[in-house]
Formats: C-alpha cells, sequence, structure tokens
C-alpha cells in the first residue's frame, strides 16, 4: 500500500524549512552581498551603464563568506575579464561584419573552451570564459561602426570592473578575516556537541551528522588563507589547525557515544563534558583558542564497559590535545593536490571532454540561431542559460535546470509584482537601492544556503533584477521580464533534451571508485602514525562520504533509462554508510583497544571485497544503455 500524501507533503515541508532556516554566518553573508548589490545598482543607474541587471547578478559570483576569498575571487576576474576582452576585440576585427565567420567564431571559441572546461584545470571558469566571449562577439554583431563597438567594449569590462571594485571595498571594510570564520565554524561545531550531549536538540543530532558529512569542511582552506594574509602568528594557525582535527574527533566520539549504549557515558558525566565544550566554544568566539583542556574524572566512570571507558579515554586525550599537538607530532598539514599540469590525464583519451563540449556547444547554437531567426533577441537568455546549466552529468545537469526554472519563475513573480505596486512609487535613486537590496538580500539568502537549493538563489536574482533594472531609469515594461523567463526556459529544455538523449553520462560510475576512495582513506588510518594524523585522515575519510552520498542523492535526478537499479543504489548507500560508521572504532581502538581497530579493519576488506572489480559498473553501465 502506498504511504499517504499527507505525511509526504510534511516530511517535504519540515525538509525546506530546515534549508531555508537559520544558520550560522548565513544572515551576515546575505546582508553583505545585497549592499554590494544596492551599491552596484546606485553606479550602473549613476553613471548610465548598460544591462545594469545583470551588471549587479555579477556580484553573486565574486563574493565568499570570508574576506581573503572574496578579494582573490575579485582580483582574479578583474584580470580574467581584462584578457577576455582583449581577446574578443583580436576576433572581432576579423568577423564583424562577416555574420557567417561571426557563428563560426563563436561556435570555434566555444568548443574550444568547453573542452578545457571537462579536459583541464579552467574547469570552474571555462563555461564563463565561452559565455562571454560568445555573447561578446554577437552583441558587437548589432553595432554598426568600430568606434561604437569599442565603446561598447569598454562598456562590457566596466561591466564587471564595477562590482568588482565594489566588492574589494566592501570585503575589505566588512568581511571577516578567514581566521575568525575557521574560529566561528570550530565554536559551531563544539556548541553542537554539547547539545547532542544534553540529549534535548534533534536539530543539533541533524546538524551533527551534517558536519561528520563535511569532515573538516572549510577550515583548513582558511587557515591557510589566514596565513596568506599573515594577518596571526604562525603558531596560532597551526594550534587552530590542531583544533580543527581534534574538533573531527570529537565529534566522531560523541556520535559513538549516542549510537553505542555501551559507550554512553552516564548522565552526568554527559553533562560536564557538554559543558566543557560549551565553555572551549565561549572562546573560541572570542578569537582565542583553548589551551591546556582537563576533563576530570567523571562519576560513574570507572563502571562503565569497558568501550565506554576507551571512549572517555580518547576524548580526555582529544580535549586535552585540543590545540596543542602530541610530543614529537605536528599539527596536520592539508592533504597536498597531485602534481599535474594543465590538462588532465585523459584529456585526448577520453571521448567524454570532447561530447561535453560537442552538446553544450551544440545547444547554445541552436539557441542561438533560434532567436536571431525569429528576430526575438530578448530571448536571448535561453544561449546564457546553456552555458551556466550545462554540467559533466546528466543528474547534475538535470538538477541545475530544475532549481534554475524554479528560481526563475518566483523571481520574475517578485519582479512583475515590484513593477506593478512599488516601481512606480520610486522617487528617488535611495527607494530603487532598497528595493534591490531586499530583493538581492532574499535571494541571497537562498543563495549561500544549502546546495540543494543554493542555485535556485541565484537564478531569482537574476530573473527579479532583470525586471526592475531595464535601463538608466525605472520601468514599467513587464514584456522584458516575460521574453527573458521565455529564454531561460527554453534554454532549459535544450540543454535537458540534448544532455539526457545525446551521449548521456551517468553519476553511478564516480559511485564505486568513491567507495574505494572512501575505503582507502579508512585503511590509512589503520597505519598511520601519531594521533594528529590520523585525526586528519578521519576528518578526510568523512568529507570522501560526504561527497558520496552527494552524489548517490544526485542519481535521483536522471531520467529512468539511464538510472541504475533501486537495489544497486540501495546497496551502495548501505556498504558507504558502514565504512563511514567505521572511522570512530578504528580512531578508538588504535591505541587503546587494538582488537577493536582489527576488527574494524577486517570488516574494511568484507567491504572492499563487496563492491568487486568493476563488475557492478558494467552491471550499470548496460543498464543505462539497455
Amino acid at each position: 500500500m502506498a504511504p499517504p500524501a499527507t505525511p509526504r507533503l510534511a516530511t517535504w515541508g519540515r525538509g525546506m524549512l530546515r534549508l531555508l532556516g537559520p544558520a550560522r554566518g548565513r544572515l551576515e553573508f546575505a546582508t553583505r552581498l545585497a549592499l554590494i548589490c544596492a551599491l552596484t545598482a546606485l553606479a550602473a543607474e549613476f553613471y548610465r551603464l548598460p544591462d545594469p541587471a545583470l551588471m549587479v547578478y555579477v556580484v553573486f559570483f565574486l563574493n565568499r563568506p570570508d574576506r581573503a576569498t572574496s578579494l582573490v575571487t575579485n582580483l582574479a576576474l578583474g584580470v580574467l575579464i581584462t584578457l577576455i576582452i582583449g581577446l574578443i576585440m583580436l576576433v572581432s576585427r576579423a568577423v564583424l561584419d562577416l555574420p557567417l565567420w561571426r557563428v563560426v567564431a563563436i561556435a570555434l571559441i566555444s568548443f574550444g573552451l568547453l573542452f578545457l572546461t571537462s579536459a583541464s584545470k579552467l574547469r570552474p571558469v571555462g563555461s564563463i570564459i565561452a559565455l562571454i566571449v560568445g555573447f561578446g562577439l554577437d552583441e558587437l554583431g548589432l553595432v554598426p561602426g568600430g568606434e561604437i563597438g569599442a565603446r561598447g567594449l569598454l562598456y562590457a569590462w566596466l561591466f564587471v570592473a564595477t562590482p568588482v571594485a565594489i566588492s574589494i571595498i566592501v570585503n575589505l571594510l566588512l568581511a571577516p578575516p578567514p581566521r575568525s570564520m575557521a574560529e566561528r565554524a570550530l565554536a559551531h561545531r563544539l556548541a553542537v556537541c554539547a547539545a547532542v550531549l544534553h540529549g534535548s536538540d534533534t536539530r543539533a543530532r541533524e546538524a551533527l551528522s551534517e558536519f561528520l558529512r563535511e569532515g573538516a569542511g572549510e577550515n583548513p582552506a582558511w587557515l591557510r588563507l589566514a596565513g596568506v594574509e599573515r594577518t596571526s602568528r604562525p603558531e596560532d594557525i597551526a594550534a587552530l589547525r590542531q583544533a580543527t582535527y581534534s574538533t573531527v574527533a570529537i565529534e566522531l566520539l560523541v556520535d559513538f557515544a549516542t549510537r553505542e549504549p555501551e559507550a554512553t557515558p552516564p548522565a552526568r558525566a554527559r553533562e560536564t563534558i557538554a559543558a566543557l565544550l560549551e565553555d572551549m566554544a565561549r572562546i573560541l568566539r572570542r578569537g582565542s583558542y583553548p589551551l591546556e583542556v582537563a576533563l576530570p574524572l567523571l562519576g560513574g566512570e570507572k563502571a562503565l564497559p569497558e568501550l565506554g571507558r576507551t571512549l572517555l579515554a580518547d576524548l580526555r586525550q582529544a580535549l586535552a590535545g585540543f590545540a596543542e599537538p602530541a610530543p614529537g607530532e605536528d599539527a596536520p598539514e592539508p592533504a597536498a593536490k597531485a602534481a599535474g599540469g594543465f590538462l588532465l590525464p585523459d584529456a585526448f583519451t577520453n571521448p567524454e571532454h570532447v561530447q561535453f563540449a560537442l552538446k553544450t556547444t551544440g545547444a547554445a547554437m541552436f539557441c542561438y540561431a533560434l532567436y536571431t531567426q525569429l528576430n526575438w533577441p530578448s530571448i536571448h537568455t535561453c544561449f546564457i542559460t546553456c552555458y551556466i546549466v550545462g554540467l559533466a552529468t546528466t543528474a547534475e545537469t538535470v538538477q541545475k535546470s530544475t532549481l534554475r526554472i524554479l528560481g526563475a519563475l518566483i523571481g520574475a513573480a517578485a519582479g512583475i509584482a515590484a513593477i506593478v505596486y512599488l516601481v512606480p512609487h520610486l522617487a528617488s535613486i535611495g527607494a530603487l537601492m532598497a528595493l534591490v537590496f531586499a530583493g538581492a538580500l532574499a535571494s541571497a539568502w537562498v543563495a549561500v544556503g544549502d546546495p540543494k537549493i543554493a542555485y535556485a538563489g541565484f537564478q531569482a536574482a537574476f530573473a527579479f533584477f532583470l525586471c526592475i533594472l531595464q535601463g538608466s531609469a525605472p520601468a514599467f515594461d513587464m514584456v522584458t521580464a516575460r521574453d527573458r523567463v521565455i529564454g531561460i526556459l527554453i534554454g532549459n529544455l535544450v540543454c535537458y533534451l540534448m544532455f539526457v538523449q545525446v551521449w548521456p553520462v551517468s553519476i553511478a560510475r564516480r559511485i564505486d571508485p568513491g567507495l574505494r576512495a572512501l575505503i582507502g582513506d579508512l585503511r590509512a588510518m589503520v597505519s598511520a602514525a601519531g594521533v594528529s594524523a590520523r585525526r586528519a585522515l578521519a576528518a578526510q575519510s568523512l568529507a570522501t562520504f560526504g561527497a558520496l552520498e552527494r552524489d548517490l542523492d544526485l542519481i535521483a535526478y536522471e531520467p529512468q533509462p539511464i538510472r541504475p537499479p533501486a537495489n544497486w543504489l540501495d546497496r551502495r548507500r548501505a556498504l558507504a554508510q558502514e565504512a563511514a560508521d567505521l572511522a570512530a572504532p578504528l580512531l578508538l581502538g588504535a591505541d587503546c583497544q587494538p582488537e577493536l581497530a582489527a576488527t574494524a579493519a577486517a570488516r574494511l576488506g568484507e567491504l572492499e571485497q563487496a563492491i568487486g572489480e568493476g563488475a557492478d559498473l558494467k552491471e550499470a553501465a548496460d543498464h543505462a544503455f539497455a
């Protein structure tokens, strides 16, 4: 019998409320984004720059939660856009007055850049570069002369340089430094562990599960940036790095204690530990870190089973060396990425790179031809959409398309409502800035949240800005909003059909390699020398598990013909969860209970054997193309 619809709806509603609910740093970051958007709108309107909506929308791609990453992103994009404008000028001189060759140039440049997007380290920005070059060449073809074209290129540079300059100023003044971000994150994690030990907050248990899937999260990157900034002493950075992996160990031990009855301390002992963790969190929030943390002997500790005593011994060790490496050990450094050249090793042997470039370019050029032949330039957002939505796998493309459509409809509805009820009453540039700020704040709240819904916030902002920022003065043209949304829907449809029907790539092929990587991280814990190294490997294994779970969730977006069977997915999910559950026993048994670690290591071998040597991947591929 099928479950009733009402519980499903209630479950979905609770899930959405959780995704949209308050989170650490969310309001601060969203408010900063909204402020930069409002100031960018002011500059665009004051200097009468073209396409103010797109200029304001660029702000969402320029900023990150911390100061250092935001500044690096802004400076890099400023240099990059300068190089792109130079490339457009070179190409435009040869093809500006030749429509056919202009189209050929757009297609060839698009293919080349998208190939590099898939097959090289250009992946984070390759699609955006292809979009800017292609759209720039198209727009230049609409101007009547070279001087006007050169002026258009100058405006294109200002199009990015203006939000870049404003973002740099605001981030220097208001954005938190990366060290502060790391300290806040550690404080929040310790507070969540304390709430779990208190046992009264179910949301804290969910938050702890999320933290375990993140491993060390962004803390290693923030601390690395703090070292680059040179605003903190090297010994402080080393201490916070040690605290990062000590916190991961504490999370694992608290989670294990709540799942294993034999490892659960008595209620009074849990309250004592929770109070100590809360004190440590307060120290971190004040911009420092706790030293010489001592957990006293707890009442009833000697009466606990051996597993419980072992857990408390490990927890006492993690707290005592929270920000102090054990004698003879250094604070673990983040794992170094494998060295390599600009191109990936399989750049010229894996056909998927060429297929990705052909699919995305084909979808974009179809949309280009569509709005050109229909003489309907206001739906050019279909061309833009293809570059933004197209991703390596079908599941990722469909997920992004779904969020983009949802965000576009919400943002367009809000924008049209603003045109009808608010824009006619705007009497000053300050009022327009307030409207931009409000729309950007609501969109940014979603965009800086969970990745499951974040892109809907990006798209809602885009559609909203397109409605209310139509030129250098308040406008009431709802046709523009309608056409831009139609373009977005067309682009999503074309991309969906292209990526589902032409060379579909299932995300299932990443699952078994991800499982083997997870087991490899856990095996490395068995032979790791030193407590700090084991904790760093535990954090790495948890991050691997989190990425694996995200891939398993994304498979739900794949169309039925290419999706693996349900039993295949269920088995992989169970194997991944069982492997991740071994992290705590491996950490616990490394020094105090060798037999516990040996049992966990033996189970790892059984799990690795259960994955198989590639036969299951072939089974999934056969099902996908049957």
